[in-house]
């Protein structure tokens, strides 16, 4: 089989973890002897092993590692962790070889484990379906490569292009169920002090299974501290950017910053190791990161009959060529940056 063929097997491993591993990335392992794969595993949660000690676990016959060619979508560790360096596990069992999807751009591993690696007078192939295992970890690469979260920017929009204005519910129910999916797939949700406190969103996952993301409120004078306020149920992890004070309440964290500009916002998300954000809202706050050029990704749910007569307009996107799908009643695009 060629490479590609039990590199496609990591990813689909890999991606088993997606809800569960962050801020560590999703990882895949695959173990073949003879072209026959003998034992595979991917990383589960975070501070549990990681993928190349999972699939090491599940081999029966270890004597046969020495022969074995072992695939792994993201370069194998070099450092101590949670976990001991899985380079070091490879290293031991003396495999014949190592081929990585990519590697690891963590400032602790960052072709360090390949290296390690060579060094035991292992073969190395590094680079098979690249791509492929970047896009996995996109979340993960960003964090690391740019200090900071991967960034998406969120809004419903009525089909004459008005994100709000009268008090009505503007995505439909196909839409709501896939908000609360990305809800339960992101770490956390950042709106402004307006959506705060008109919408009180509670900023949970309700319509689907999964975990509740870290929600985060922007307000700098802390206008909206208020128990009446959904943010403040002690409910889930819950941050609160202010110019105010630090302080923690239960679940619920207040920073201090000096400014709530995009920037500032986005050191302290990475320093709460932040992995990705979606920014919901307002109109005003999701333009600020537009503005500044602080995004990744914009998704927009259009409705396809639902007019206002005023109110705010959506922010204007800068970005073409969506990917588009059809929510029944709206049309959801998805802009990526290259």
């Amino acid at each position: 089989m060629p490479h590609e063929y039990f590199m496609q097997r990591c990813l689909q491993l890999a991606q088993l973890g997606a809800a569960n591993v962050a801020p560590n990335p999703m990882v895949g392992c695959v173990i073949v002897v003879d072209g026959k794969i003998i034992g595979e595993g991917y990383h589960m949660h975070y501070g549990g092993a990681h993928a190349e000690v999972n699939a090491i676990q599940s081999v029966e016959d270890k004597a046969m590692l020495s022969r074995s060619t072992v695939y792994v979508s993201l370069e194998p560790c070099a450092h101590f962790g949670k976990t001991p360096p899985c380079a070091d596990l490879l290293v031991q069992y003396k495999v014949k070889q190592v081929v990585v999807g990519c590697l690891d751009p963590h400032a602790q591993v960052a072709g360090k484990g390949k290296e390690k690696l060579k060094l035991a007078g292992i073969e190395v192939l590094v680079g098979v379906l690249e791509n492929e295992c970047m896009e996995l970890n996109k979340r993960f690469i960003t964090f690391h490569q740019k200090q900071r979260p991967y960034i998406i920017l969120k809004w419903a929009e009525t089909h004459n292009g008005f994100m709000a204005g009268e008090k009505k519910q503007i995505s439909g129910t196909v839409a709501q169920q896939r908000l609360h999916l990305w809800r339960s797939e992101e770490t956390a949700f950042m709106i402004g002090t307006n959506t705060l406190i008109i919408d009180n969103p509670a900023l949970n996952v309700r319509l689907v299974e999964g975990h509740h993301p870290t929600r985060i409120a922007v307000d700098a004078e802390l206008k909206s501290v208020s128990k009446a306020l959904k943010f403040y149920d002690q409910s889930q992890p819950t941050i609160i950017i202010n110019t105010v004070k630090n302080e923690t309440d239960g679940l619920v964290e207040y920073i201090k910053v000096d400014s709530t500009d995009p920037k500032p916002l986005l050191k302290v998300l990475f320093e709460q190791n932040i992995l990705s954000v979606v920014i919901e809202g307002g109109a005003q706050f999701l333009q600020s990161f537009l503005d500044a050029n602080l995004y990744d990704e914009i998704r927009v749910i259009k409705s396809k009959l639902l007019c206002f007569e005023t109110g705010l307009p959506a922010p204007l996107n800068p970005l073409n060529a969506p990917i588009t799908e059809d929510l029944g009643e709206d049309i959801l695009s998805i802009y990526q940056r290259k």
